[in-house]
């Protein structure tokens, strides 16, 4: 019988089978963030383990406050700093060349199709879009896998989402997530892998891919995953060049990963998005999600285009399009923050920074401060945002605030508005 992509990375990694149902992983990478990581630091030291198994396959980086905001975020990022420092941790993104975590490791080329990946963050499964592994994991497997290089997992089982059709204008992958995950519930692939194929998925760049794989864990998905193609080896080709001697040569080498004809799935859903409309959140679940014609006029208070989710310049180019020569209503506040440096410099060349900016907007440096209420954009009481980001719990931007999920054309057409409003890209 043959395999799912998510079974041959098990396989190929596994080093142990010390339960029935406990397959223990070699990792190729293990992500850090200066607000889960320094717990696993912490309690490490205690124990007189204060190691790392390979400084080379460690990634860390402040991102989820920077600048610090107050003196326990300073602590927190001053224990991973020092941590980083004493280990030899190359790859260390401080202030400065910080960026989003799920951004900016993929943009570095730390992940590629095959791989291991763990992080003390929910949606590491965003990697899943190289054609990874890649899942987010408590204090304790982050430490195992820091001291070890290996994490514990049961054997995956996996959901074949088949995306047919092709989208609209003014219909982006953030409607494809938002939209599959009302269909299934929070817990639709609770312990699951979720594969996603088909014609709408062939047709998505990485940044999309990303985007669709970024809200595995909003279904209660373990990790999202698409096959690796040609686009996965164009994004890659700067880092994988010198391993290939072509892009033909590296594409076949990754087709490995794909996943069989014969594969076994735990279920298989097949979904025709042709007349799929633009859509966003209500209430406090992600799956609590209407057509942004139904919710037009619903009042605002505040925009935030930017996140792990949609921060990425393919993100901030289709709002600007919207956005450009227009002014945000007075009665809402902008804000933008790009994913990384990268990516901020690019909009910044492009003159993309200029139209947020002539709009009303507020520009930021790259930070996921704002999307879990921590910094640079918490809601007050009452308040409501449009966002671009993933989760939409209840006090997850500022305590009593109402986070709206949707894509960043959404976000911008509401912006001019002040109200939600259909994308002009959307034709009714």
């Amino acid at each position: 019988m043959g395999k799912t992509i998510a079974e041959k990375i098990f396989d190929a990694h596994r080093v142990d089978t010390p339960f029935e149902d406990t397959q223990v992983l070699k990792l190729d990478a293990v992500f850090c963030h200066e607000i889960t990581t320094p717990i696993a630091i912490t309690d490490l030291m205690a124990r007189g383990k204060d190691r790392v198994f390979d400084p080379t396959k460690i990634k860390a980086v402040i991102d989820h406050v920077t600048p610090a905001k107050d003196s326990k975020t300073a602590e927190q990022g001053k224990i991973l700093r020092d941590w980083a420092k004493r280990h030899n941790i190359k790859d260390f993104f401080d202030i400065g060349r910080n960026g989003v975590c799920h951004a900016i490791f993929p943009e570095k080329g730390f992940v590629r199709p095959g791989y291991t990946i763990i992080m003390g963050d929910s949606h590491t499964c965003t990697h899943g879009a190289f054609g990874a592994f890649a899942a987010g994991v408590g204090t304790t497997d982050l430490e195992v896998g820091i001291l070890k290089g290996v994490c514990a997992f049961k054997y995956p089982k996996t959901i074949k989402f088949v995306l047919n059709g092709k989208l609209k204008d003014g219909v982006y992958a953030k409607d494809v997530i938002l939209h599959i995950i009302s269909q299934i519930g929070v817990n639709g692939a609770t312990n699951m892998v979720m594969e996603f194929v088909g014609p709408i998925v062939d047709e998505m760049t990485m940044e999309s891919r990303m985007t669709l794989c970024n809200m595995a864990i909003e279904a209660g998905g373990t990790s999202g995953v698409c096959y690796p193609d040609m686009k996965t080896v164009d994004y890659l080709w700067d880092f994988i060049k010198d391993e290939f001697k072509t892009k033909e040569n590296a594409l076949k080498e990754y087709s490995k990963w794909i996943s069989d004809k014969d594969a076994k799935y735990t279920k298989v859903l097949e979904y025709d998005l042709s007349n799929l409309e633009p859509v966003v959140t209500y209430d406090y679940k992600p799956d609590c999600v209407k057509t942004v014609r139904e919710m037009e006029g619903t009042k605002l208070d505040q925009i935030y285009i930017g996140s792990c989710t949609n921060g990425r310049l393919e993100d901030l180019r289709i709002a600007a399009e919207i956005l450009k020569g227009k002014t945000i209503s007075p009665n809402v506040r902008g804000i933008l923050s790009p994913a990384t440096p990268y990516i901020y410099q690019k909009a910044m060349d492009e003159g993309i920074l200029k139209i947020f900016a002539d709009a009303g907007f507020c520009v930021t440096n790259p930070t996921c401060g704002a999307c879990l209420g921590m910094s640079n954009g918490v809601l007050a009481e009452g308040e409501s945002c449009a966002a671009t980001t993933n989760r939409n719990f209840y006090g997850r931007m500022g305590k009593g605030g109402v986070v709206h999920l949707m894509s960043p054309a959404t976000a911008a057409a509401s912006a001019i508005t002040g109200v939600i409003t259909n994308s002009p890209f959307y034709k009714k």
